[in-house]
């Protein structure tokens, strides 16, 4: 019986830690394809496609985050942490929306930097 729970809270872990990698490496393309905004006629909607794949691994994460927790019993903090960055990214949607760069551009540069010490951490 103990295995199996181990087994479960293996598998749920796994899913969260690959779904933090996912958010990572989206919010990192990102920054990428903020760069092309500015120098390509194509940068704007590779950004804008891009928010949404970000914003959809942020669900994703918060998703991950509640399956490791319920199964196996796992600790509740990382479903905070999936909340806040949940929240972050809507904050960035509107922010980008409304063409405020002074908040948007801190922003994203703040959730790499912690969408990365949450992979590490994991």
């Amino acid at each position: 019986m103990a295995t199996e729970v181990t087994a479960t809270a293996g598998r749920g872990s796994s899913f969260l830690r690959a779904a933090i990698a996912l958010q990572t490496s989206t919010i990192f393309l990102q920054a990428v394809s903020a760069g092309l905004l500015l120098t390509e006629p194509y940068g704007e909607t590779l950004h804008s496609v891009g928010a949404r794949v970000m914003y959809g691994a942020s669900m994703l994460y918060l998703l991950a985050a509640v399956l490791a927790w319920r199964p196996g019993g796992g600790p509740l903090r990382p479903v905070w942490q999936a909340t806040g960055f949940l929240v972050l990214a809507s904050a960035q949607v509107v922010l980008g929306v409304a063409h405020v760069p002074s908040v948007h551009l801190p922003l994203g540069v703040a959730m790499f930097g912690l969408s990365v010490l949450a992979f590490v951490r994991r």
